[in-house]
C-alpha cells in the first residue's frame, strides 16, 4: 500500500531508511493493540454515520483476522509500509475496498500510535504487577520459612549486628509491595484514552471519544487533545522510571546473593540449573543470571533516560522525535517483567545453609549488644560504647538465636510482622485481579478474541 502520507513524489531512499528505522519490527509488538483500537474506532464511526453498520462489521472481521495472525507471529509489515498502521490499512483496503479507505477518518497516525501504546502500557503495568506480586509472595514465603535463622547483618560489607534470613528476605518483599502500589498509581494515569486527539488538535467531526474509550476498557478519555499528544513518551518514561526503581531493588538482591553464595561466605547456595559454566574451567558454576540482573537494571535505567532526553527539547504538538521513544519503552517493558520473573525463580529455588550462617557469628558482631547490656545495668551509652570498643578482645560469644529473638519491637528480627505484609499483598493482588478481569473482558467483548496485548 502507499504510505498514509503519500504525495506526488517519492521519498529519498536515504531519508526513508533514516525515518522508518526499526519501526516495522517494533510494530509487530503493537499490532494487536492497534487492531483493537481500530475496531473501537470503526464502531464509533458507524455510530455517527461515517461507516455503515455492514462496513464496520466487515472491518472488525478483517481486524480480528489480523489480530490472530499477529498473535501467532504470522502478520508481516514490509519496510515500505513504514509501520503496522499502514500495513493494517493496506490489508483492509485490499480486502474491503472503500471501507478500508474510510477507517482512518478522524484519526492521525500519531493518534493510532498513542492509543496502541496506551493499551500496551495498561497491559504492561498489569503484567508487571503480577510478576512483582509473585516475587513478593515467594520472598515472604522464604522469610516465613527462615524467620528465625540467624544471619550476620552488614554495613560497609563488614559484619555489623545480628540479623536473620527472615529480615533479609522480607525487606525485599516489602520494598516490592511498595513498588506495586506505585505501579497502581501509574496505572490510573495511563488508564485514560488519547484516541480522538488526531494530530494534537482534534477534527471537525462529531467523534464520540467516550464511546471508544469505554469499548477499549479505559476508565475515561484524556480530556485535552493537545495534552493527549504531549503525554506521548512522557507517560512511557514514567512507567520505565518506576521499572528502574523496582530493578534497583532486584539488582541489590542479586548482588547480595552473588556475594553470600561465594564459597568464602556460603550463606546460600544457588541451584545448578540457575547457573552456567565456564568454557575453560571445568569446576565453574557461574551466577550469570544474577550478574545480568545487575546489568539489565542499568539497561532499563538507560532506556528511561533515553526517552526523557528525547522529549526534553520537543515543543508542544506532534514531533517525529516521538518515534524514537518507542524502542526503549518496549525494550525496558519486556526486560523489567523478565527481571521480576527471574528474581522470583531465584528466591524460590534458593538453598539456605543454616549451619554455615550460625558459624559465621564471631564475637565482634555482638559488640553493640554488649554495650547495650551495660546500658541496661545503668551505664551511659557513651561510656559503655567506649569501654567495649577499647576491649573488643574481651567480647564473649553470645547465642545468635537469642540475639535475634531479643529484638522485639516492630519490624525487627523478633517481630517481623509478616502477616501485615501478607495482608497488604493479598489486598493488592485482589485489586490486580479485579482490574485484569475488567480490562481483559472489555478487550474480549470488543474483539471477540481472548488475546494478550503484552
Amino acid at each position: 500500500m502507499a504510505k498514509l502520507w503519500q504525495k506526488d513524489y517519492s521519498l529519498n531512499a536515504l531519508i526513508e531508511e533514516f525515518t522508518v528505522g526499526n519501526d516495522p519490527v517494533l510494530d509487530l509488538e503493537l499490532t494487536v493493540s492497534d487492531c483493537a483500537a481500530s475496531m473501537a474506532h470503526a464502531k464509533m464511526l458507524a455510530s455517527i454515520g461515517i461507516l455503515t453498520q455492514e462496513e464496520a462489521f466487515a472491518l472488525c472481521g478483517q481486524l480480528s483476522q489480523i489480530m490472530k495472525e499477529a498473535s501467532e507471529k504470522k502478520f508481516t509489515i514490509a519496510f515500505s509500509d513504514e509501520d503496522c498502521h499502514t500495513a493494517i490499512e493496506g490489508r483492509l483496503t485490499e480486502r474491503l475496498g472503500d471501507a478500508g479507505k474510510k477507517i482512518h477518518t478522524g484519526r492521525s497516525r500519531n493518534d493510532q500510535v498513542a492509543t496502541a501504546l496506551r493499551l500496551y502500557s495498561k497491559a504492561y503495568v498489569l503484567a508487571m504487577i503480577r510478576a512483582m506480586a509473585d516475587f513478593a509472595e515467594t520472598a515472604l514465603a522464604l522469610a516465613r520459612r527462615e524467620e528465625k535463622t540467624p544471619m550476620p547483618g552488614r554495613t560497609h560489607l563488614q559484619t555489623a549486628m545480628p540479623s536473620s534470613v527472615g529480615l533479609w528476605a522480607a525487606s525485599f518483599a516489602e520494598e516490592v509491595i511498595d513498588h506495586i502500589r506505585h505501579f497502581f498509581a501509574l496505572y490510573d494515569l495511563v488508564d485514560q484514552c488519547p484516541l480522538g486527539s488526531a494530530a494534537s488538535y482534534g477534527v471537525p467531526l462529531p467523534l464520540n471519544r467516550e464511546m471508544t474509550a469505554s469499548l477499549m476498557g479505559f476508565s475515561r478519555v484524556q480530556n485535552n487533545v493537545l495534552y493527549a499528544n504531549n503525554s506521548r513518551g512522557k507517560f512511557e518514561s514514567m512507567l520505565i522510571d518506576a521499572a528502574d526503581a523496582v530493578c534497583l531493588c532486584f539488582s541489590k538482591a542479586a548482588q547480595d546473593l552473588i556475594l553470600f553464595s561465594l564459597p568464602e561466605f556460603g550463606y546460600f547456595s544457588l541451584p545448578r540449573e540457575l547457573c552456567s559454566g565456564s568454557s575453560i574451567m571445568p569446576q565453574k558454576k557461574n551466577p550469570d543470571g544474577l550478574e545480568l540482573m545487575r546489568s539489565k537494571s542499568a539497561v532499563i535505567g538507560g532506556c528511561a533516560m533515553t526517552i526523557k532526553s528525547i522529549l526534553r527539547s520537543t515543543p508542544s504538538g506532534y514531533n517525529r522525535d516521538f518515534q524514537d521513544t518507542k524502542e526503549p519503552f518496549l525494550k525496558a517493558a519486556r526486560l523489567s517483567v523478565q527481571c521480576a520473573r527471574i528474581m522470583e525463580l531465584t528466591f524460590r529455588k534458593l538453598e539456605v545453609n543454616r549451619d554455615r550462617l550460625r558459624r559465621s557469628f564471631t564475637p565482634d558482631i555482638f559488640a553493640t549488644d554488649a554495650a547495650l547490656e551495660k546500658v541496661a545495668a545503668g551505664e551511659s551509652f557513651r561510656d559503655a560504647y567506649k569501654e567495649v570498643g577499647l576491649h573488643l578482645d574481651r567480647l564473649k560469644q553470645y547465642n545468635p538465636d537469642e540475639a535475634i529473638a531479643g529484638r522485639t519491637y516492630t519490624g525487627t528480627t523478633g517481630c517481623l510482622n509478616l502477616e501485615k505484609a501478607d495482608q497488604s499483598l493479598r489486598g493488592l493482588s485482589e485489586q490486580w485481579a479485579a482490574e485484569e478481569n475488567r480490562f481483559c473482558s472489555a478487550i474480549e467483548t470488543l474483539t471477540g478474541l481472548s488475546v494478550r496485548l503484552f
